[in-house]
């Protein structure tokens, strides 16, 4: 019997991974949001991927577009801890991390955790703070723990960063170190809303009467739960030429001439992570394609730096690996 691939939108094969209880908890998320949230279905479905995924999120936009809101209401939804911290030049790595406190009582020093001791923390106006700070967080980050005084404090699972950032105001902002960039799986860019969802977003406003949105927003994720669901993500099928497609894709990006800078082996990790991700937010327990292609855009916008040339002519990042896309040939 002759097999065709599976298109994403073809469920009608039966699974090795039951996958249906991952599937209502993705359902169950974006509903809660759409309560409070209007459009931005991209920008929810990234959150909930790279929660799936273990990833950090920076999140770029102008300001009144609800991304504090919208990352403030995703963190509800999950049976967790949240906390925000609010990036400023005068902030120091002990003001994140914690500090050492003498206690009179036991004469010896404890440690006071910071409020980055939380799951889901949200840092606001990430590119305020020097870079002394910022290199505070490159441990945290990837090796989820803090190293003080020669203790390090592991995080509880499951911990992910989500930062904003202004791409307008530069005044007083410090450009992100690359090692830093690297540590977050997506950059999502997010813009203004269309007129339709924007009269929406008034007509929701109004009917609230001034009920905060926390209010209308229900945790239905319990971390025992999603840590099944990542271990599930983990057991997704990926062939062969998904690996090689991948690796093309980010390789081609090292040597562009529009490129002064291409994407790591962090960033084909986290292309094929996302790629996963995707596929089981679609009913399937095998990578196609179209899943990595739904990942590169939000894994390289951060990644890769256009020539001078090039940014001031006014490409993007985006158009690039467009283009990249379009010349690696689509593995059948």
């Amino acid at each position: 019997m002759e097999q065709n691939e599976p298109q994403s939108n073809d469920l009608n094969f039966e699974n090795r991974i039951p996958l249906e209880a991952l599937q209502q908890a993705v359902t169950n998320i974006k509903a809660e949001l759409a309560k409070v949230i209007v459009g931005q279905e991209n920008f929810v479905e990234l959150l909930i991927v790279s929660l799936l995924v273990d990833g950090h999120v920076l999140i770029e936009g102008v300001p009144g577009i609800a991304k504090t809101v919208t990352a403030k209401l995703f963190a509800k939804t999950l049976k967790t801890h949240f906390s925000r911290i609010q990036f400023t030049p005068d902030l120091m790595p002990s003001d994140i991390l914690g500090t050492s406190v003498f206690n009179a009582k036991t004469t010896e020093f404890e440690f006071k955790k910071g409020p980055v001791f939380s799951n889901i923390v949200l840092i606001d106006e990430i590119n305020r703070a020097p870079a002394k700070t910022q290199a505070a967080l490159f441990e945290i980050m990837e090796e989820r723990q803090v190293t003080m005084d020669g203790t390090t404090y592991p995080m509880q699972a499951p911990f992910m960063v989500l930062a904003t950032q202004n791409p307008i105001e530069q005044e007083g902002t410090y450009a992100l170190p690359e090692a830093q960039l690297d540590r977050f799986i997506f950059k999502i860019k997010v813009g203004y809303p269309s007129l339709q969802e924007e009269v929406l977003i008034l007509k929701t406003h109004h009917k609230r009467k001034g009920q905060l949105p926390q209010t209308e927003i229900s945790d239905v994720l319990a971390p025992e739960a999603l840590a099944t669901f990542k271990q599930q993500i983990q057991e997704i099928v990926v062939e062969e030429k998904i690996f090689q497609y991948i690796a093309d894709i980010i390789g081609k990006t090292r040597n562009h001439p529009h490129l002064y800078l291409g994407g790591s082996p962090r960033a084909s990790l986290a292309a094929l992570n996302a790629a996963k991700a995707f596929a089981v937010i679609q009913g399937r327990d095998f990578v196609i394609p179209e899943d990595v292609k739904k990942a590169l855009t939000p894994v390289l916008n951060h990644r890769v730096i256009l020539t001078p040339e090039r940014e001031m002519e006014g490409m993007t990042t985006e158009n690039v690996v467009n283009m990249i896309v379009e010349s690696v040939e689509i593995p059948r």
